[in-house]
Formats: structure tokens, C-alpha cells, sequence
């Protein structure tokens, strides 16, 4: 087990997302109360997810007790690779690793260790405590240090935080926003401003340099999470969602948006490359605006998933991103019944990194 002094700045590093994974973190889906009268669908969608991944990188698989063997019966009949997918037995409420899990660090001198974020689960729902777990669990599973992050104003108070809401280079550059972190409606750290988020990022990931962008996506319940409004795709190098519908509400944020992103320089000193990524018509059910986004897309080992949603700017988005990406493959993976839990790919996934 790696050894890790947690409040030594300049120990721990967060490897970019489209850096080597040893695997990536899933949760089976059995909560159906976050997908109202659209579950059925639900696990065929999450059985697709483990075939294209299991063909590039293991799959740790969170699975409810006791239904292990019908998990494995359906990733069966999908033609995942069951040799890739490792079942791990484990009470979840819901499915969001990228926010409930905790984020694989690099440790200066070699070796890995595991963040652990507070997970209130938004500050939206009760049923969080089993969830609260996964990240903890996780470090125990790969025999991790499991590095709590500590408020540094308030000595042993946890931070809360999900991993929705950055983005990283893996060079010392973070994204995130400020309508998720420092508004009013924000309810997750109230003494923690600018400059103490700053501090955390730069302890226990190791970042130089934070970008604040404004506002999230409408639609987004998470307080304006970044992945489904910027992402890195490279060094220097970053895509951002752009509505050009003027009528859209998305329209004026997401603008204000790239025009931080056009101004900013990351930790390097270096201007970004800033590529358009469109945004898919607006997804409505039951009168409700859901947080449709190409830019929730997940990274694997020779993978990119991206989330579609039978609109006419699928293709454009695959196109991009493939771009991005010359040396994987750039998948569409069909989203519109997805997105009803209010969240599709990147959500619900987390990597873990390699050393």
C-alpha cells in the first residue's frame, strides 16, 4: 500500500482522462425511480456501455446483491467480454461513479493513491449514505492509500465535491464553474471561496492553474457540472458546447463561456485551442428539459463513447471528437432514454488510472 502525506502540496498528481487506464468503474442500475416510467431500457443501455469498453480496458463492476448472475447472463447476450469485466458485489443507491466514486492520483516517486470527495449527493436526495461508500471501497478493492480531502481552513472537515464538476489536463490545468462551486445555489462547501477550491485542487490533485467558467447547461440539476459544457480533449486543447440558436436559453451562457476559455492560458502559460462542439435540439419529456450534451462523452483506452440522441448533429459531433482522437475509435452510444436519469456517459463512469 502506497504511503501518502495527503497535506504535502506537490505529492499527488490527477492523470488526464485519455491517459492509460487500468480500468474503468461502473454501477449496474437498479434505482428506478431515477428513470420514471423509462427503466426498461436502462440495463440494455449500460450492457452496451460494457461491451465497447471491455474490448480496451478491464470493467470493475458494481453489482447489487444478488444479481450477479442475471448481470452476467445480459453482458452475455450483449457479447461483452466477460473475461474484461470483473463483478463486484456492492449496495449503491444510484449509478454516478464519476461523482460518488473518488478519483486514481499518481504520487510523486511512484504509486497510486485514491481522493476521497464528501458525497452529499447533490444535496438533493436522502438515500446517499451507500453511495457515500463506493469511493472508500474502492481503495480497499485495489489496496490504495485513501486520501481524504481535507478543507485546509477547517482542518478535519471533508470537502464536498464531485468529479463532474472538474475537468483536468493532467498537467496542472483544471476546469470547472463557478455557478457549481461558488454561486449561492451551490450547497456543498460554504466557507470554501476562489482561492480555497484553488488550494484543495492544487493538495490533492495537483493542480497550478484553475479556469472558472460561468454557468452549466439548462437542463442540469448538478448545480452547472463542466462535463456537460467543456472538456479537455488534448494539452492546450479544449471542446465547449455552442448553441447557436439565439432563442435558446443555452445560447448566451454557453458564448460567455468560450469567450473565458478563448481569454484564458493554462498552467503552462500556454493559449488554448478551443473547438465548437454543437449542442443536440433540446430533449424535453414530461415538459422537462434534460441535460443533453455531446460534451458528457467518456475516454477509454483506444475509446471515446459519446452520448447521441437521434438528432442531425450526431454525426457532426462523432465527427469532432474523432478528430480529437485520431488514434481511437469514436463510438455513439444511443442516450435519449438515458438522459431522462439526468446524466448519460461521462457521469456514470469514473477511470482508474493508471500508475
Amino acid at each position: 500500500m502506497t504511503q501518502v502525506k495527503p497535506m504535502l502540496e506537490d505529492t499527488l498528481l490527477w492523470p488526464a482522462e485519455w491517459e492509460q487506464h487500468k480500468a474503468t468503474w461502473l454501477a449496474w442500475p437498479h434505482q428506478k425511480a431515477d428513470w420514471p416510467g423509462k427503466f426498461a431500457p436502462i440495463p440494455w443501455v449500460w450492457g452496451e456501455i460494457v461491451r465497447w469498453i471491455s474490448r480496451v480496458e478491464t470493467v470493475r463492476l458494481l453489482v447489487p446483491s444478488g444479481q450477479t448472475e442475471s448481470v452476467r447472463t445480459l453482458l452475455n447476450d450483449v457479447q461483452a467480454d466477460l473475461k474484461q469485466v470483473e463483478l463486484l458485489e456492492l449496495p449503491t443507491d444510484r449509478v454516478w461513479l464519476r461523482d460518488s466514486g473518488g478519483q486514481t492520483v499518481r504520487v510523486a516517486g511512484g504509486g497510486r493513491a485514491l481522493v476521497r470527495w464528501k458525497f452529499n449527493a447533490w444535496a438533493k436526495y436522502r438515500n446517499h449514505k451507500k453511495d457515500a461508500e463506493v469511493a472508500g471501497f474502492m481503495a480497499k478493492h485495489l489496496g490504495l492509500e485513501e486520501v481524504q480531502a481535507l478543507d485546509p481552513a477547517k482542518g478535519a472537515k471533508p470537502v464536498v465535491l464531485e468529479g463532474g464538476s472538474i475537468d483536468a489536463d493532467g498537467e496542472g490545468t483544471l476546469l470547472t464553474t463557478e455557478e457549481c462551486l461558488l454561486s449561492e445555489v451551490q450547497q456543498r462547501n460554504k466557507n470554501l471561496d476562489r482561492a480555497g477550491y484553488e488550494a484543495v485542487f492544487r493538495r490533492y490533485l495537483g493542480i497550478r492553474h484553475t479556469i472558472w467558467l460561468d454557468k452549466g447547461i439548462v437542463g442540469d440539476d448538478t448545480h452547472g457540472h463542466v462535463d456537460d459544457l467543456a472538456r479537455f480533449v488534448g494539452p492546450a486543447r479544449v471542446v465547449c458546447a455552442r448553441e447557436p440558436n439565439k432563442a435558446d436559453p443555452n445560447h448566451a451562457l454557453l458564448e460567455l463561456n468560450i469567450r473565458r476559455l478563448q481569454e484564458a492560458r493554462d498552467a503552462q502559460g500556454r493559449k488554448l485551442e478551443v473547438i465548437d462542439l454543437p449542442m443536440p435540439e433540446p430533449v424535453v419529456f414530461q415538459g422537462q428539459r434534460l441535460p443533453a450534451s455531446y460534451a458528457n462523452f467518456y475516454i477509454a483506452n483506444d475509446l471515446v463513447l459519446v452520448p447521441t440522441f437521434n438528432d442531425p448533429a450526431d454525426q457532426r459531433a462523432l465527427g469532432i471528437l474523432a478528430e480529437q482522437f485520431p488514434g481511437r475509435k469514436v463510438v455513439g452510444i444511443h442516450a435519449v432514454d438515458l438522459v431522462w436519469g439526468l446524466g448519460t456517459l461521462h457521469c456514470l463512469s469514473q477511470q482508474e488510472s493508471a500508475a
